[in-house]
């Protein structure tokens, strides 16, 4: 679809699997997890490379040419196969996919000593990998398609989680809020309140996240997005306990839920919401906001772990993907807006009847990510999470 182009039907997309990419995550879930991570005081859940010799190779710059296969690791279904095809056919190559299903299960593999060429963590994850000396500089001058990226996304070009990116690329954006069926709740109010609606009563679903959950807990209390603090980590918990009477479950399978009838009401992803007009047979039967209290915003990066056998492939994957026509293609088929210039219609384009879903430059800078805490930080998050999953 050109960015000129009317919004299709939701059955003209192209198929995808019936699950959202997110359906499994289960970002620091469970008390203990940042100790299995081997967090550290500084929030690295990476075995640093001490190396000095490893590390001014990581410095170094990348030759921007085939080198071998890709090996590409990744959720599940978030690039389009022509793309992938297409890649392949031009450059002479295969991609030999491995998929994760959570930040840490990812973790898990790097420290295992798995190679890759390419990965994609979030933000935060990304300030880990960094921190941890764990990632090859990007040297975007060497990229043709880069300026689209940093000449247009002012956040990108210095973003708190990689100084000058100067170790990623931005993949995609997203927000959370909530879904919703206009069928059987009418209109909302725009709150975080919303999820606590006597109309919705046991048709509710949270995300099955830690940080999104206690997220909108805090936000909705006026609390930092990512509060470490005890006391107010009690209040947060005691807010969700208030809400566990009129939940159905944790269930990161937003856009599901809502389209099998199994939910009024969901904590969602932006994109998740996006990709359910490919299910819908009428959009107009949900609805998603963004609360006035605050909507967590996140991305998630293109990054050359440090041991990669095909550094040189990976620089080329970056730059095929952000060629335009793969830009539109692929935000086509995930949902999710990639943060390349003149793709900005074509998202738009797709979430007409979900205005909400639109990530902005605005969005970006009023700097709701999801941050790392310290240690005893993470443990206190950790504690709180079990609690409000205990009940």
């Amino acid at each position: 679809m050109s960015p000129e182009a009317q919004p299709p039907s939701p059955r003209s997309f192209r198929p995808r699997p019936p699950l959202s990419r997110r359906a499994f995550l289960r970002a620091g879930t469970g008390v203990g997890a940042s100790a299995a991570l081997g967090l550290t005081a500084a929030g690295c859940g990476f075995a640093p490379v001490d190396d000095a010799a490893a590390r001014a190779a990581a410095e170094a710059p990348i030759d921007v040419e085939v080198d071998g296969d890709l090996v590409y690791f990744n959720w599940a279904d978030f690039v389009d196969p022509a793309v992938f095809a297409g890649f392949e056919k031009e450059y002479g190559v295969k991609v030999v996919q491995s998929n994760f299903d959570s930040m840490e299960g990812m973790t898990a593999k790097l420290n295992a000593g798995n190679r890759y060429d390419i990965i994609f963590p979030t933000a935060k994850w990304a300030e880990r990998l960094t921190a941890g000396g764990r990632l090859r500089r990007i040297d975007h001058s060497r990229l043709r398609n880069a300026e689209a990226v940093f000449g247009a996304y002012d956040y990108f070009a210095d973003p708190w989680y990689d100084p000058g990116s100067a170790h990623t690329v931005p993949f995609t954006m997203y927000k959370t809020g909530i879904g919703w069926r206009r069928d059987r709740l009418g209109d909302l109010t725009g709150s975080w309140d919303d999820l606590w609606n006597d109309r919705a009563r046991g048709r509710v679903f949270v995300l099955d996240d830690r940080d999104e959950v206690l997220g909108l807990g805090a936000l909705k209390l006026g609390h930092d997005l990512t509060t470490g603090e005890r006391a107010e980590l009690d209040e947060v918990t005691d807010t969700l306990r208030s809400l566990r009477p009129r939940l159905r479950g944790f269930s990161s399978d937003s856009y599901n839920n809502l389209l099998n009838g199994n939910a009024d009401m969901t904590q969602a992803w932006s994109g998740d919401m996006a990709a359910m007009l490919a299910q819908a047979k009428d959009p107009r039967v949900f609805g998603f906001e963004t609360a006035r209290e605050g909507a967590p915003v996140n991305s998630d990066c293109y990054a050359i772990p440090v041991d990669a056998r095909h550094p040189g492939t990976a620089m080329l994957f970056i730059d095929y993907m952000l060629r335009p026509e793969n830009v539109r293609r692929n935000i086509e088929y995930i949902g999710y807006p990639m943060p390349v210039r003149g793709s900005e219609d074509t998202y738009a384009a797709l979430v007409e009847p979900f205005p909400d879903c639109l990530v902005t430059a605005a969005d970006l800078k009023a700097d709701l990510f999801f941050r790392n805490g310290t240690a005893e930080a993470e443990k206190a998050r950790d504690a709180a999470w079990t609690a409000v999953k205990a009940g």
